[in-house]
């Protein structure tokens, strides 16, 4: 329940609204209905349930909660179309969502923390410090408000790649991928979603047992300890050695290829002995190589190494890329999307919140 004393029906998987609506004194079949009618039709309010009869409509509107944000405002990118969504919680916190347009598929970055604990050097999220967990309806929601207003066959990929560190918020994201997936919400393949961790090494072996296979990013940033845990003080608490392991269980148990985020570093992690350290780790396993310029977070006014990064050259980049590819690793460069309105990889962030 929130603290208006509502119940949250928004983020309930199917099993548990059956729970609920047979403990209520009503027909188990409801549970299915109003699932499809929040997931699938997109409904924010009870009176709309058509298939309702009108006094459970009113008695949902008057204990249950089906809407757990407000769409408080929009960017839109003139270079890429890209457009940035705020979004406040029922507690006034604030979260931000990206829509990502492509030639073949349009992708959805969400959130699932407010603010971030991990506190990546590269990364504005972390300069907002970490407020709290988002509600399973919470991460749902951002989908929904979205596929609302501009229709859910627009958005064919969902990445959990906005604020937070998913796998700190587990049992969330994965109810949240499974209504996602779920047969009555004609919503996404599990092909189609991908998670994003910066490693924690129990958790990628605890979701390659949890039978969804969804995709799995590892934020690597550097395949050397001490240079990684210098830009990702997380790599301390779990070393890139142990989250190796876990990835190779992840790969093996779900037959799926593990994508290794790069953002390139200045005179950081764009050397030849990184080319050579890239080449022995993605030999270990199925895998590929994203490469992503460092987009600027000055506009969080950072401090100490975060104040000093910059992005290493692009014709570097390109040079980069190539000496990879004469080793014969599969890696894309992800073209910088949104900056212009602080929407790009690692610039999510809430000055005030």
């Amino acid at each position: 329940m929130n603290k208006n004393n509502k119940i949250l029906l928004k983020g309930l998987t199917l099993s548990e609204l059956q729970e609920y609506f047979v403990s209520v004194g009503e027909e188990k079949y409801r549970a299915e209905q109003i699932f499809n009618w929040l997931y699938n039709h997109i409904v924010f309010d009870a009176d709309e349930i058509k298939n309702f009869p009108k006094d459970l409509r009113k008695k949902i509107n008057e204990v249950c909660e089906l809407k757990t944000l407000e769409l408080v405002d929009k960017q839109y990118s003139i270079k890429t179309a890209t457009q940035k969504f705020l979004f406040a919680t029922k507690d006034n916190k604030k979260i931000e969502s990206v829509l990502i347009p492509d030639k073949e598929r349009n992708t959805l970055c969400i959130s699932t923390q407010v603010g971030c604990p991990l506190d990546c050097k590269f990364c504005a999220t972390g300069l907002m410090g970490f407020k709290r967990n988002l509600t399973a309806g919470e991460i749902v929601d951002q989908y929904l408000l979205v596929a609302k207003e501009y229709g859910k066959e627009k958005i064919t990929n969902i990445v959990f790649m906005g604020m937070g560190e998913p796998l700190l918020n587990f049992q969330n994201t994965l109810k949240a991928i499974e209504i996602f997936t779920h047969e009555l919400t004609k919503g996404l393949s599990r092909l189609r979603i991908t998670i994003s961790t910066a490693g924690i090494p129990k958790k990628i072996i605890e979701l390659a047992d949890s039978g969804l296979r969804v995709k799995l990013a590892f934020s690597l940033h550097s395949a050397f300890e001490d240079i990684r845990s210098k830009i990702m003080p997380i790599n301390k608490k779990y070393s890139l050695n142990e989250n190796l392991d876990a990835l190779k269980y992840y790969a093996k148990k779900t037959k799926t290829r593990i994508t290794f985020e790069y953002v390139m570093l200045k005179d950081i992690n764009d050397r030849k002995e990184d080319v050579k350290a890239l080449k022995k780790l993605s030999s270990q396993l199925p895998s590929k190589i994203n490469i992503i310029p460092f987009n600027s977070i000055k506009h969080m006014n950072p401090s100490g190494i975060s104040a000093t990064l910059e992005s290493t050259p692009y014709d570097k980049i390109i040079d980069f890329v190539e000496q990879l590819r004469k080793e014969n690793i599969t890696v894309f460069i992800r073209d910088t999307q949104g900056d212009d309105i602080a929407a790009a990889c690692g610039q999510l962030a809430i000055k005030h919140n």
